[in-house]
């Protein structure tokens, strides 16, 4: 009968521990969902200002429009993109093309000087460093649920329900970034401070003075 109860003993500690680890790989894969909900926030916010950034470059530059045609796509492929890797490829060919953007606003230095545009800079510097925040925590949350899957014995549960391997969201830094255009003036250069001339020599003692007699 002792043996009975120890069975039913083990039997329960088992089952109450695999419980216990289904329930936190649920939350470990929560956790990534909700990261990947904060950057899809923040790239909605980046791909609302750029309607607005176009136009006002359009305003000066109606002529370049190879390049607004290039973000306005860039942009739509971004917002059609699915998953953490085709979203990463999709906002850096847009991040390229706002690059090619602003270099072309460095050109007018009346666009340089608008207030509107310099706001909507301000506002998409801005969203990039958060987005740059949430890929960060993103990141170590997908690792925290696939180190969670993959190792012993959470990597039992995981095939029996479908607990998939996740994607980080990885892309070139250079290509995420806004580009960092100094609109600001240039200020005048400072003065160069002056070299004094050497004062002359004293005359020696004995030298006399030109025209002196003697």
């Amino acid at each position: 009968m002792i043996w009975v109860i120890v069975l039913l003993v083990v039997v329960a500690l088992v089952v109450i521990s695999l419980i216990a680890l289904y329930n936190r790989l649920v939350r470990y894969r929560n956790r990534v969902d909700n990261a990947w909900a904060q950057i899809e926030v923040q790239l909605k916010r980046r791909w609302d200002l750029i309607p607005n950034l176009v136009e006002t470059v359009r305003g000066y530059a109606q002529h370049e429009r190879g390049t607004f045609e290039a973000v306005t796509q860039a942009r739509a492929a971004a917002q059609t993109a699915q998953g953490p890797a085709a979203t990463a490829a999709a906002e850096g060919i847009l991040g390229q093309a706002l690059g090619r953007l602003f270099a072309v606003a460095e050109a007018y230095p009346e666009l340089q000087a608008d207030e509107n545009f310099r706001q909507l800079q301000t506002e998409l510097s801005e969203t990039e460093n958060r987005i740059a925040i949430s890929r960060q925590v993103y990141n170590d949350t997908v690792l925290t649920y696939n180190n969670a899957i993959q190792v012993f014995p959470g990597v039992l549960l995981a095939g029996i329900f479908n607990f998939l391997k996740r994607e980080f969201f990885e892309t070139d830094v250079t290509q995420r970034e806004a580009p960092q255009v100094d609109f600001s003036p240039t200020p005048p250069p400072t003065g160069v401070p002056s070299v004094e001339a050497p004062a002359p020599a004293a005359p020696a003692e004995g030298d006399s003075e030109p025209g002196a007699t003697a």
